[in-house]
């Protein structure tokens, strides 16, 4: 597969952009794209093609669960099982922005997606070029940092390019992503535990909660 690489503008990406990335993965292709955390690779979770190609391009594990990135608290719950006062105590204050939740899923959502676990890791994410893109799709998207497994995630878009070249079919080059990765914390359990700290402190997520982390 050979790999396009168009250049975006992260504030006021152009519409024809947008689209063709759209396209891509219509077609159950996989697209790199900056986001305000770091770059991610994106495609359609209900398409089992779309999803091994994800997996193939990182050199993933088939038991490690994908993450989505979403609109709104809104499309979450259509995506989740019952969703915890918690839920939204942190989608109220933290999104768009930094903060991965993980959820239960609902049975809407491909087995292979959660990696076997039925959770489901998901974002809204404060980036323009993910926004239009998950409106111009009218869903979620898989979203999972863009490099191979084990190796550090690219900042920019040509270093993007250099690691997946042949593995995904567009590169949205948006320049360097400054912002911290993702934190992730999973509400699964009884008691809350971050996953992965990044741009949010654990700190901050005990204090929207109120109750400490157990």
């Amino acid at each position: 597969m050979a790999t396009d690489l168009v250049e975006v503008d992260q504030a006021q990406p152009h519409r024809e952009v947008i689209e063709r990335a759209a396209a891509a993965v219509r077609r159950g292709l996989v697209v790199a794209i900056p986001t305000d955390a770091l770059y991610t690779l994106v495609a359609d979770p209900f398409n089992l093609g779309a999803v091994n190609r994800v997996f193939f391009a990182k050199g993933r594990e088939l038991n490690r669960a994908l993450p989505l990135l979403v609109s709104d608290a809104l499309m979450v719950e259509d995506l989740a099982g019952e969703l915890s006062r918690r839920f939204y105590l942190l989608t109220r204050h933290f999104w768009p922005g930094p903060l991965t939740v993980i959820v239960p899923a609902s049975a809407k959502v491909p087995l292979k997606v959660t990696g076997g676990t039925g959770r489901l890791a998901m974002r809204q994410s404060k980036s323009r070029v993910a926004a239009m893109l998950i409106e111009a799709l009218n869903q979620p998207l898989i979203s999972t940092s863009a490099n191979i497994s084990g190796l550090p995630t690219c900042v920019n878009g040509i270093d993007v390019f250099g690691t997946m070249d042949g593995r995904v079919e567009l590169v949205l080059d948006g320049g360097r992503c400054a912002g911290q990765g993702s934190t992730t914390v999973d509400i699964t359990e009884p008691y809350w535990r971050v996953i992965k700290e990044g741009a949010i402190k654990e700190k901050e997520i005990a204090e929207c909660l109120e109750i400490p982390p157990g």
